[in-house]
């Protein structure tokens, strides 16, 4: 029997379809879009070798059960826009979702996406009142694949041979951890002078931004949904991967009470460790301003209840 993962976003949904390991229930509001797209989805299942099931609801009632729910709901970024500029109206979104998804899947793990994503993360898992292991947030996967994604291009090299992490908020603050990154081995500073490494950090912590900017109607989706999709596989088949995702901090890297990007173990209990591992100095405190900046998201929220 296959596992379930319910999704509200189509694109992820598709990820997860076409792996075959679980079975998948797409959410959306709109009568008649999820089950045309879980259709369309559905009959790709003979070319791409999934048997997986796949149903389009306009309810949470087929929902109950699932073992992991991804939440992409909430209204998407224009032009001009900062992830934080969507925080109000998404955190009522993301209340109202997670409040039917406690309910009606009590024991999943909890995937948030929407933006800004750390405030949401931290909403969820007061909403839920799942234990802190079970909410996860997807964004440093997703920033981690654009720095390499950049690194890789410069040095035209394969994307494989570029290992780094991005670590902190989803948002201007992130930090890439330059001091580790390596390909091949090599760290990345003996390969590209100073400035031009400048440029492709500032580049990374921009790339939402720049796919917004030339979209004009919407955000980045599709590797945002091959993040979520790898941190679905993580889960469901108990790989214990380590993966730089938004957790919640209790006293780890000098961080309390706030859910934050950095390593740690992904299985089928979620997070099931947090991984600390040396920053210079410069890095804890670049962190550590992350981090405040997520605080003053948190006020904003809490003042508007």
């Amino acid at each position: 029997m296959r596992r379930k993962v319910t999704v509200v976003g189509a694109t992820t949904a598709q990820r997860i379809f076409d792996k075959g390991f679980a079975d998948v229930v797409l959410v959306d509001i709109v009568e008649g879009l999820p089950q045309g797209k879980a259709l369309d989805m559905l009959q790709a299942g003979p070319v791409l070798g999934s048997d997986a099931s796949v149903v389009g609801v306009n309810t949470y009632e087929e929902t109950a059960g699932s073992d992991v729910v991804v939440v992409t709901s909430g209204i998407p970024r224009k032009p001009g826009m900062s992830r934080d500029d969507l925080l109000l109206t998404n955190m009522r979104i993301v209340t109202s979702v997670v409040e039917e998804i406690a309910r009606h899947s009590p024991e999943c793990v909890l995937l948030p996406v929407t933006n800004p994503l750390d405030a949401m993360a931290q909403r969820a898992y007061e909403v839920s009142g799942f234990p802190k292991s079970r909410v996860v947030g997807m964004a440093g996967i997703l920033d981690t694949a654009r720095f390499r994604t950049f690194l890789a291009q410069e040095l035209n090299v394969s994307v494989e041979s570029v290992s780094a992490w991005v670590l902190g908020g989803h948002g201007d603050t992130m930090v890439p951890v330059v001091g580790s990154t390596t390909v091949a081995g090599t760290p990345v500073a003996s390969l590209i002078e100073p400035g031009r490494l400048d440029e492709i950090v500032e580049r990374t912590k921009n790339g939402g931004g720049e796919i917004v900017a030339l979209l004009k109607t919407g955000s980045a989706f599709y590797a945002p949904s091959a993040a979520i999709a790898q941190m679905v596989e993580a889960i469901l088949l108990d790989k214990k991967q380590v993966l730089p995702c938004t957790a919640y901090l209790e006293g780890e890297y000098g961080i309390d009470g706030l859910f934050v990007g950095v390593p740690v173990k992904l299985g089928a209990a979620g997070v099931e460790e947090v991984i600390e591992f040396d920053l210079t100095a410069d890095e804890i405190a670049a962190l550590k301003s992350s981090a405040s900046a997520v605080s003053e998201l948190l006020e904003v929220m809490a003042k508007a209840g």
